[in-house]
């Protein structure tokens, strides 16, 4: 740019004239009238976005990920959603923006402090396909009332503060809803909002100091391969932080650890006329397997650190039954006896029925990030620091599921999560703070601070 071009040419000049304060002065107030000049003109053709304004327009592309496809991404809109962020990332400045063919999004952020560490930003692109977020149709509740909010009048769809209590601490607020008929996509299109208006706002604003910023937009988080193929080395950042969180505040920097298991049960259909002796029906050894595990231990009994075996999906018949099962616990030692305890389930049963009655496949899918992070506290001390200084009450608690970020850390990117203002994920009843995605926005630009002036 010009005005690099002309701080390069002062620094020449500042070196040879040290000792004359008139050649110190004229340089510096032209350095400061072209630097005037440029950003005056830009901000005349250019109006920076709102995060709001780029949340709703993200909304409106489905990026559902199917945990069924074999495709890489899963689906194809999450490359639309992709190759757009990537246009607008070179829009705004981010000249380096690129998209792999996996459908990774990464673009740079020049440091204007060189000695900072490198900062990553990380959110996911793709939505949950517990609900569809096709044809979204948002619309802002002005200054929340603290009533229920009626969301879709012909089918009677009302979010009620009894069932969703939260609610009341956003009385005075807008909240972005949907109505009733998709989720809203908070999760994490606010994430990948807040870090594009943290982009341009540091990219407007060169005074602000921040080292060299990689942002990274990631497919496919909702089905458990968001970092798949996420190239750490490439990317180049010391450290990152996931804005994958819900409400204003929240830090997380302890998860599950996780594994999928899928339990096979083989039976043999015979007539129930003649069946005495001969029937094996897989659908009651099914229900006996479930009842072998610990009652207690169901994720509808549990909070907290608690862990939980979760009966996740259930299909077949007398001769064949598939149950997809989820294992989750925050202490290593007590997810391994978790693993331990449900592979014994089985065996019993093809002790009692035969062997090859009960199969497992099982699998991990991420470990507790807590095992990483205690070696990197600077980054939760600096993401409270930050939300201090900005009037947000820290809230540190366990992460009862999973972000790319816990695969992330153990791949070599020490990465915790930070809020992005949404709550109710995954269901009709989702919205969005536009207070809190700014203030999320600001938090963003508050720790690439604390790393400059560290």
């Amino acid at each position: 740019s010009i005005f690099s071009a002309f701080r390069k040419l002062f620094h020449t000049l500042w070196f040879f004239s040290l000792k004359n304060g008139t050649i110190k002065e004229m340089v510096l107030q032209f350095l400061y009238t072209v630097k005037t000049f440029s950003k005056q003109r830009k901000e005349f053709f250019y109006i920076m976005k709102s995060v709001s304004e780029r949340f709703l327009t993200y909304i409106k592309q489905p990026t559902t990920s199917d945990e069924n496809s074999s495709a890489i991404p899963s689906t194809k809109q999450q490359l639309i959603f992709g190759d757009f962020l990537v246009k607008e990332c070179q829009a705004i400045g981010l000249a380096d923006a690129s998209m792999d063919r996996h459908g990774y999004v990464m673009a740079t952020l020049p440091a204007t402090d060189p000695n900072a560490p490198t900062i990553g930003f990380i959110a996911h692109m793709d939505t949950s396909p517990a609900v569809t977020d096709t044809n979204v149709k948002p619309r802002i509740v002005e200054h929340y009332d603290g009533k229920d909010i009626v969301l879709n009048t012909a089918e009677n769809i009302v979010m009620k503060t009894a069932d969703f209590p939260e609610l009341l601490n956003y009385v005075g607020k807008d909240l972005i809803v949907t109505d009733g008929t998709t989720l809203l996509g908070a999760d994490d299109k606010a994430g990948v909002a807040e870090i594009m208006t943290m982009a341009e706002d540091l990219l407007n604003h060169p005074e602000k100091k921040h080292g060299k910023i990689r942002i990274g937009f990631t497919p496919d988080e909702e089905v458990g391969a968001g970092a798949d193929h996420f190239d750490v080395k490439l990317f180049g950042a010391d450290y990152a932080y996931t804005v994958d969180g819900g409400a204003l505040g929240e830090l997380e920097y302890e998860n599950f650890n996780a594994a999928g298991a899928k339990l096979h049960v083989y039976g043999r259909s015979v007539h129930p006329g003649s069946a005495k002796g001969k029937m094996k029906n897989a659908i009651l050894i099914a229900q006996e397997f479930q009842k072998l595990l610990p009652v207690e231990q169901n994720p509808m009994y549990t909070e907290g650190y608690e862990g939980f075996f979760h009966l996740d999906a259930l299909s077949g018949n007398v001769e064949e039954v598939t149950a997809d099962y989820i294992i989750r616990d925050h202490n290593r030692q007590l997810f391994e006896q978790k693993k331990e305890l449900f592979l014994s389930c089985a065996d019993f049963l093809n002790r009692k029925y035969g062997e090859g009655t009960a199969i497992v496949d099982m699998k991990d899918s991420y470990y507790n990030m807590r095992e990483i992070m205690e070696q990197h506290m600077h980054l939760i001390d600096n993401a409270k620091a930050a939300m201090e200084e900005l009037g947000i009450e820290p809230k540190v608690s366990p992460i009862r599921g999973g972000t790319d970020g816990a695969r992330l850390s153990f791949m070599g990117l020490p990465c915790p999560n930070l809020c992005t203002g949404g709550e109710n994920y995954h269901g009709r009843y989702e919205y969005a703070c536009v207070q809190s995605m700014e203030k999320t926005t600001e938090l963003l630009i508050a720790i690439a601070a604390k790393y400059a002036n560290r």
